[in-house]
């Protein structure tokens, strides 16, 4: 028998969306040039890093975990990739390469907060410091140019997908496949069910210490790929990349109705609150709002879910 939906179920799966909608036609009104094919495919491009960042933060909250270090992933696994691109070693292994290290810097932050016992908060804000530190000394505190004429590389950040942008179809394909993991996987409910009671589902059988850096590593490699798009469409690999994108991605989890204490939340709902995020961001640069009030106003909003958060 079908399970009946609470208030807040209906919360968490119609206000984003309304929210959405809403912001949509408040910024058409005030801009209509939002509507427009250009400016709708540079806001596809513009979403595809946080959207990445946010699907791997997604699985972390859900399991009552948080991520502070995605963004220094992001640059360390961008300036890794360009350092082995510019050695003279094919760019396509390269790129594989770059996944790798994220996928292992996710994995230590999943060792650390299961084996050795810390907190996801602590142990992901030191390593958010120690892979910053990591590229800034890689890369002597440069940017690393001179990345090539990849084809496939170039595609990556910059290139076109039947008119629409290669990394929103790379956002679009990893989201589809993430939802399934999510949704129709053991994977998905062992997540869901670390977040639900940890304790429980250890004495289930479920090898929580395992999942948990499973799903860190994930959150790594999601951190990577968006790295590696935004040295393909800035062509070069900066070493201040990243800064403060936790903050976008845990922002868009939560307006997506995925609770910070864990175990409730859908990656669908992370989509929509990316697409928030981003159509804030686009509205408020066509409207003409200063980027010192655009943070505020981000801000607020994320004060505002939170709230929202904590009174279901």
């Amino acid at each position: 028998m079908k399970q009946k939906l609470t208030v807040n179920d209906m919360l968490d799966r119609f206000l984003p969306l309304v929210g959405l909608t809403l912001l949509v036609i408040v910024i058409t009104i005030m801009n209509q040039q939002f509507l427009s094919p250009d400016n709708l495919m540079n806001l596809l491009r513009q979403v595809s890093i946080n959207g990445l960042i946010a699907f791997g933060m997604t699985f972390v909250i859900l399991t009552g975990g948080i991520d502070l270090s995605v963004g220094s992933i992001l640059a360390f696994s961008s300036a890794m990739t360009a350092l082995i691109i510019t050695s003279g070693i094919d760019p396509v292994f390269a790129m594989l390469l770059g996944c790798v290290v994220g996928l292992l810097a996710g994995a230590v932050n999943g060792l650390l907060v299961t084996v050795g016992g810390m907190a996801p908060f602590i142990a992901t804000l030191a390593t958010m410091t120690i892979y910053r530190g990591a590229t800034l000394v890689v890369t002597d505190g440069r940017p690393i140019t001179g990345l090539g004429d990849s084809l496939l590389f170039q595609m990556f950040g910059k290139g076109y997908f039947f008119g629409i942008p290669v990394p929103a179809v790379t956002m679009i394909v990893i989201f589809i496949i993430l939802y399934i993991v999510l949704n129709k996987t053991i994977f998905g409910r062992r997540t869901y069910a670390i977040g639900g009671n940890e304790t429980a589902a250890a004495l289930s059988g479920i090898k929580v210490s395992r999942t948990k850096i499973m799903i860190y590593a994930l959150s790594g490699l999601m951190s990577a790929i968006a790295g590696i798009i935004l040295a393909s469409r800035l062509d070069s690999a900066q070493p201040t990349a990243g800064e403060t994108y936790e903050l976008d991605a845990i922002a868009a989890v939560v307006l997506g109705g995925t609770s910070l204490m864990g175990g409730k939340g859908r990656i669908i709902g992370t989509l929509i609150g990316v697409l928030i995020i981003g159509v804030l961001n686009n509205g408020l640069n066509l409207i003409g709002v200063s980027s010192f009030y655009q943070q505020i106003i981000k801000g607020l909003v994320i004060v505002v879910a939170v709230l929202i958060d904590r009174k279901k």
